[in-house]
């Protein structure tokens, strides 16, 4: 019985990720943030496990999701410097504000993949990350 107890604690255990976003060169706008848990929705519009906005104080920002489950996640984030709410692109998709994605991954041609952004979270855990 003991066994069945402590298999369905960790189940239910569930974690915080703390992500201190560096290198914004204004306190203005804010900084969004999206967590993916898997390759197939990695960068999918509303198919984050979880989003918010925070603001920049100091040329910093930080945020902390909270609930989360033991596993595996990536990160988007853009500073949405005119505060629209969107990330502003030119006229072939390119964004033209900062952005950057865990573990500071950077694609070719194109965003990173989810395996090269990917961090594992099986404990409270605090990442930087660095907008471009």
């Amino acid at each position: 019985m003991i066994f069945s107890l402590q298999t369905i604690k960790a189940q239910d255990e569930t974690f915080t990720l703390t992500v201190e976003v560096f290198g914004l060169k204004k306190n203005t706008g804010k900084v969004f943030l999206a967590v993916f848990d898997n390759e197939g929705t990695f960068l999918k519009t509303d198919k984050e496990v979880k989003g918010m906005s925070v603001i920049i104080v100091n040329n910093k920002a930080i945020a902390q999701f909270k609930g989360l489950k033991k596993g595996d996640y990536a990160l988007s984030l853009f500073h949405d410097k005119n505060n629209n709410n969107k990330l502003d692109t030119n006229f072939i998709g390119i964004p033209k504000e900062p952005y950057a994605f865990s573990n500071n991954a950077t694609g070719f041609m194109g965003p990173p993949s989810f395996k090269d952004s990917k961090i594992s979270l099986n404990a409270d855990k605090t990442i930087a990350i660095k907008l471009n």
